[in-house]
C-alpha cells in the first residue's frame, strides 16, 4: 500500500508547552486508522496541524505527496472533516451548506448538483434537503456534515469524534455509511473517538496519543496482546492509565474556524 500521510518528528509548542512531542506515524491509502488519547494528550493539536489549522514547531508532514505549511491549499483539497464542534450553518437548508462548500472547493457546477443529490441520497436527507438546519436532529446534522465533507471527492476524511451524543442507532448508522464509503471509494478514514468500541470494531489500525507522545500503534490486538488486556478499552486504560484528565492545551483557534480560514 502506499502512504498518504506521513509525520515525522513533528512537535508543536505553546509558550513553553510541548502539546506535541516528536511524533512520528504513517497512515496507508484506504486505511481506516483511529487516533485515540485522553483529553488534552495532543490529539487535537496534531490534527490541526494535518489539516493545515496550526503550524508545527518542526517536523515534517506529507499529506497526499503535500507539505501543508508550503502548500495548503493542496492538502485542503486532499481531505474532508467532520469537526467535533457543529460547522454547519443552521440558518440555511441543507441543500444550501452543500451549495457553499461546493463554491468553497470549486466544485464544477456541472457536476455539484449532481454530486449534491447523490450524497444527500445516500445519508437519507433527500427528502429534508430544503429544510432549515436549525430544525435538524443531532444526527442528521453530522450525516448532513458528513456528505458535506465528501462533496469535492476528498482522499481522506478526517473524522473528529463523529458520533459523539448521538443514540446508537445514528452512531451505527454514521459507522456503517463510512465502512460503505471506504470500501467501495477506497477513502483513507482519520478518525478519534472516545468510544472504544468504535476504534475497536472499525479501525484497522490504531495510534494512542498521550503527554504529547505516540506511546503504542497497532491494530486491536496488538494492543490487546501488548498490554495482556481482553478489551480495547482495558488496553488503552493500561496504557494511559486511569487518572481524569483535564485539557492541557486549548489554543484559541478551534477546528470549526477552518472554513471561515478558508474563505479568506
Amino acid at each position: 500500500m502506499n502512504t498518504i500521510i506521513e509525520v515525522k518528528s513533528l512537535t508543536k509548542k505553546f509558550d513553553g508547552l510541548t502539546a506535541v512531542d516528536n511524533v512520528s506515524f504513517n497512515v496507508e491509502t484506504g486505511e481506516i486508522f483511529a487516533f485515540l488519547g485522553p483529553n488534552g494528550a495532543g490529539k487535537s493539536t496534531t490534527i490541526k496541524m494535518l489539516t493545515t489549522l496550526l503550524r508545527p514547531s518542526s517536523g515534517n508532514i506529507i499529506v497526499n505527496g503535500h507539505d501543508p505549511v508550503n502548500h495548503p491549499d493542496a492538502v485542503r483539497r486532499s481531505f474532508g472533516i467532520v469537526f467535533q464542534d457543529p460547522s454547519l450553518d443552521e440558518d440555511l437548508t441543507a441543500w444550501e451548506n452543500m451549495e457553499i462548500h461546493g463554491v468553497l472547493y470549486d466544485v464544477p457546477s456541472s457536476t455539484l448538483k449532481q454530486k449534491s443529490e447523490e450524497l444527500l441520497k445516500f445519508v437519507d436527507l433527500w427528502s429534508r434537503k430544503d429544510n432549515f438546519v436549525k430544525e435538524f436532529s443531532g444526527g442528521m446534522k453530522r450525516r448532513l456534515e458528513i456528505a458535506r465533507g465528501l462533496l469535492h471527492l476528498p482522499k481522506i476524511i478526517f473524522l473528529d469524534e463523529p458520533t459523539l451524543g448521538l443514540d446508537p442507532q445514528t452512531r451505527n448508522h454514521i459507522w456503517a455509511y463510512v465502512r460503505d464509503l471506504n470500501k467501495n471509494a477506497g477513502t483513507t478514514v482519520f478518525f478519534t473517538t472516545h468510544y472504544m468500541e468504535e476504534a475497536d470494531k472499525i479501525a484497522q489500525r490504531i495510534a494512542i496519543i498521550d503527554h504529547g507522545k505516540i506511546i503504542a500503534i497497532g491494530t486491536s490486538n496488538d494492543l490487546k496482546k501488548q498490554t495482556n488486556t481482553n478489551s480495547l478499552e482495558d488496553a488503552f486504560l493500561a496504557l494511559t492509565g486511569s487518572t481524569i484528565r483535564e485539557e492541557a492545551v486549548n489554543p484559541n483557534d478551534r477546528m470549526r474556524k477552518m472554513h471561515k480560514m478558508w474563505r479568506k
